[in-house]
């Protein structure tokens, strides 16, 4: 089933709208999500590029690592969404940033190689030591 959602930064300065199915959801346990976003994990939707779209403000973008393109609100600092080169027809949104996060459930954890050890999340999901594309 395909759905319209949309999300902003903290401030309202950036909106977005979602467009497709939301059924890859992750929790990111990496290193490089945790030290941007000052969080102990970031999760994620994934979605076709095609289906995003920029509703207000232009955002600001960070590359880390080189081949990751972070964009975040310049006002307030929200880390928004990213693209990979590894799947550059995809995009990450933070699912946090959506307007009801409630609504869209983490479905499998990525990168537990790198999970805080004393973090306890959403235990009976899926695992992946990396990320599989």
């Amino acid at each position: 089933m395909s759905e319209v959602v949309e999300g902003g930064c903290h401030c309202g300065a950036l909106r977005y709208r979602l467009e497709g199915q939301l059924a890859d959801v992750a929790h990111c346990h990496c290193s490089i999500c945790r030290r941007v976003s000052g969080a102990t994990l970031v999760t994620w939707v994934t979605l076709p590029l095609a289906g995003f779209q920029w509703l207000a403000g232009s955002p600001q973008r960070y590359m880390a690592p080189e081949t990751c393109s972070r964009y975040f609100c310049g006002n307030c600092g929200a880390h928004v969404a990213l693209v990979t080169a590894q799947s550059p027809e995809t995009i990450d949104v933070t699912v946090a940033t959506l307007d009801h996060p409630e609504r869209v459930p983490a479905n499998r954890h990525i990168w537990v190689t790198s999970r805080l050890p004393w973090l306890q999340v959403d235990q009976g999901l899926p695992e992946e030591d990396e990320e599989s594309l």
